[in-house]
């Protein structure tokens, strides 16, 4: 199977997690992007969603998905998101879309997160992925600096095909850190979180994966923490 068909694998089997008549979290991603898609076959058994980035709010009303500002939202059900890499505890780096502030947000309020992710993703160490962090612009020497002292290798996300700043919905600028053996996830998320200037940072320890949907050569296999 091609990663595609393993993606579009995992968002099948992820609306087995959809509650009915609930509002649903959505993240960000090729993977997201493949749930959106099947989420819109049953649109009619939930009252909308929140999306995690405009990126993600455009596809679900493309299809005729409601979308509600989360201010407007007391609680879900559940969140269905990618991830860049998982460990066998649920921790996960997440970022590679630019949307990691408002998933991070969107998660915290979901009574459930549902991780869809092809096998290639599970990792005994994270840390090969570089490490997304999400900084105020004027803060970014400052927080790479600090990202130095941490053993990680920053580098500034550029738009594409340009020497300019990616900047997210947010208005901030990322970081993408190399080079970090992530053994304590929670520890490290505590850690930059702490640094001044910084967003948020892509690590999802202290609010992980309840469920992780992991599509392989055998099937749909899936991991509880």
């Amino acid at each position: 199977m091609t990663q595609d068909e393993l993606k579009q694998a995992v968002a099948r089997a992820a609306i087995a997690y959809v509650v009915e008549n609930e509002i649903i979290g959505v993240g960000t991603g090729s993977t997201a992007n493949f749930f959106i898609d099947e989420l819109a076959r049953i649109k009619h058994r939930i009252k909308g969603t929140v999306a995690s980035s405009e990126a993600t709010a455009a596809r679900l009303r493309g299809h005729g998905i409601a979308v509600f500002d989360l201010n407007d939202v007391a609680e879900m059900a559940v969140y269905i998101d990618g991830a860049d890499e998982i460990d066998h505890s649920g921790a996960m780096i997440k970022g590679g879309g630019a949307a990691l502030t408002r998933e991070k947000i969107v998660a915290s309020v979901a009574k459930q997160f549902v991780c869809i992710a092809d096998g290639s993703k599970l990792v005994d160490v994270m840390g090969r992925f570089p490490l997304p962090v999400e900084v105020i612009p004027m803060a970014r020497a400052a927080v790479a600096r600090a990202l130095v002292k941490l053993g990680g290798t920053p580098q500034l996300r550029l738009k594409p095909g340009t020497q300019e700043a990616f900047v997210t919905d947010n208005g901030g600028y990322l970081l993408d850190v190399a080079g970090l053996s992530i053994t304590e996830p929670k520890a490290l998320e505590e850690k930059i979180n702490q640094i001044v200037g910084v967003i948020a940072v892509g690590l999802f320890a202290a609010r992980g994966a309840d469920v992780c949907l992991l599509g392989t050569a055998e099937g749909v296999k899936t991991l509880k923490f």
